[in-house]
């Protein structure tokens, strides 16, 4: 199979969308590579590596790839697999005795740790900064998907004891040399940055950000986790696709044997909070678009983020990779492109760009009405067409939706809460949605004329110790406000703790989830820091 460019109408159709998406999505630069068996297809950047001098994204500027990097994580152990090393049914700590965990569900092993089923915590820093914490087990290994990102931790680390050598030395040696990706690094410091696109981040960082806010140059980074430390250009990961796209053979060499492939590429557990229909095999999505089977995952960082989709069937593959990390990942590019590359290869009608996100709010009636508070507060929501204002006495505000029911209203006194919207339960049996029949905003909370519930909730003056502003002074945790609502707490206003302990409150809505805050050093009635998953969060007002 040769390796051949899209037509120019191919080309024109995907840049076109690629220029519509960065407009609407406010991204800087974006950077694309394309490959098939063969080689690499095409690499293009779009836009600005730097705003303000006007510098264009080049092919050969390095992006952070973020949580692709997991899937050289795998493929780095399924080596040490081939050559007998490694046993991924194998303890966890029969590698690592040393790791600060706590199992109480079961033993940990490699395999769970790949699949995301350890039940660990979703944590950013393996260490941390009280010796005798540990990262504790929430469920048994193998019976939830749970993204853990300090489980890659944990496997970069165990690749370092195997191979005996650091984990970037081993994986350059190991993945991005065979490969020929000169131009990759697989840690983060000075000596990348140089080549290393210019990166953005929200220039306000205490509330919700919408899509068109205001952006800010980001600050250095130096990371080596195994959890995402990789950067690269689209030419490299062009090579890298082309090998996974050959399953694990690039040239005439294998960079893992076809049995290892298998089990890369093998859906082991099903990962709803990926997408509704994937699954996870070992440090890599697998899903299916348009009937073919496909491999993929998305990277974040600090300041951006990343898109990789390989068409097993259809032989063909892309990456893209943003400057900015506004929330969201590129995934519309890449699955675009796959659309448009096998459409040609097969000789189909032009496929039909995905929507872009847009003003527009389909459903912006279900949300209608006039809210009211037990304190007498009011809140009209009007809709109009497929546009969605808060109405006041002398202007209206617009929302702009988050996702599902939650919106932002960019106006002063909303900034730092999105608003979370509240529907009826529908009728049992019944996949529909129930009516719209309430609103909150941070500690606020209203009803409308169809909410039948409860109509006030006890006070729980014990919880006030733990509600104010908290600040990470990272990117990585950010900023995070507690407050108050209904009897319980809320982080930013949207994610409910629930108690589980002496001010441990569980994160998340499955009551099996191990990820954590707990409050510490009640000073005249409150708390001074919180620790999520481990970091440390200070208190900077109430």
């Amino acid at each position: 199979m040769a390796v051949t460019p899209p037509s120019a109408k191919g080309s024109q159709q995907l840049d076109d969308f690629i220029h519509n998406y960065m407009q609407a999505m406010n991204a800087p630069g974006l950077t694309l590579a394309l490959a098939n068996k063969s080689g690499t297809v095409r690499t293009a950047g779009f836009g600005f590596s730097d705003m303000e001098r006007k510098l264009p994204v080049t092919p050969d500027l390095l992006f952070e790839i973020g949580s692709i990097t997991k899937s050289f994580v795998a493929l780095t152990l399924l080596q040490l697999r081939d050559e007998g090393k490694l046993d991924v049914h194998k303890p966890l700590l029969d590698y690592l005795p040393w790791a600060p965990i706590q199992a109480n569900y079961g033993v940990i092993t490699i395999h769970h740790l790949l699949t995301h089923s350890s039940g660990l915590p979703d944590a950013l820093g393996l260490f941390l900064t009280d010796p005798e914490a540990r990262h504790i087990q929430g469920f048994a290994p193998g019976s939830h998907f749970h993204y853990c990102n300090v489980g890659f931790t944990l496997l970069g680390y165990v690749i370092e004891a195997i191979d005996n050598r650091p984990w970037p030395e081993a994986v350059s040696s190991r993945i991005l040399e065979p490969l020929g990706m000169t131009a990759s690094r697989a840690v983060i410091m000075d000596e990348t940055r140089a080549h290393r696109a210019q990166s953005y981040v929200p220039f306000y960082t205490e509330g919700p950000y919408g899509r068109h806010g205001r952006l800010a140059l980001a600050g250095d980074l130096v990371f080596r986790d195994a959890a995402g430390s990789i950067t690269s250009t689209p030419g490299d990961m062009a090579r890298y696709m082309q090998m996974l796209l050959n399953r694990g053979k690039y040239g005439e060499q294998r960079i893992v044997s076809e049995e290892s492939f298998a089990l890369f590429s093998m859906p082991y557990i099903k990962s709803p909070d990926l997408g509704p229909t994937t699954s996870y095999g070992y440090g890599i999505g697998v899903d299916k678009l348009d009937g073919h089977t496909v491999l993929r995952h998305t990277g974040g960082m600090t300041s951006f983020a990343s898109s990789l989709h390989v068409d097993l069937d259809g032989g063909v593959a892309a990456f893209a990779s943003i400057n900015a990390m506004q929330g969201y990942r590129p995934v519309p590019v890449t699955q675009y492109a796959l659309q448009v590359m096998n459409a040609e290869v097969e000789g189909k009608q032009a496929v039909k760009a995905p929507a872009l996100p847009s003003e527009e709010i389909e459903n912006a009636a279900d949300y209608a009405g006039i809210y009211s508070s037990t304190v007498g507060k009011r809140v009209e929501i009007a809709a109009e067409g497929h546009r969605l204002f808060i109405r006041g006495s002398d202007r209206s505000i617009p929302l702009e939706r988050m996702q599902g029911d939650v919106f932002l209203a960019n106006a002063a006194e909303w900034e730092h809460f999105p608003l979370l919207f509240g529907r009826a339960e529908g009728a049992k049996g019944s996949s529909a949605k129930g009516a719209v029949v309430e609103l909150a905003h941070g500690s606020d909370w209203y009803t409308n004329a169809k909410y039948s519930g409860p109509r006030s909730y006890a006070q729980a003056p014990e919880l006030q110790q733990f509600t104010g502003f908290y600040a990470s002074g990272t990117d990585w945790v950010g900023n995070i406000r507690i407050v108050e609502r209904k009897g319980k707490l809320w982080a930013d206003g949207t994610a409910a703790l629930e108690p589980i302990g002496n001010a441990l409150f569980r994160f998340g809505e499955q009551p099996w989830s191990p990820d954590t805050v707990q409050f510490f050093y009640n000073v005249r009635g409150k708390a001074q820091m919180m620790k999520v998953n481990g970091a440390d969060v200070w208190r900077i007002s109430d």
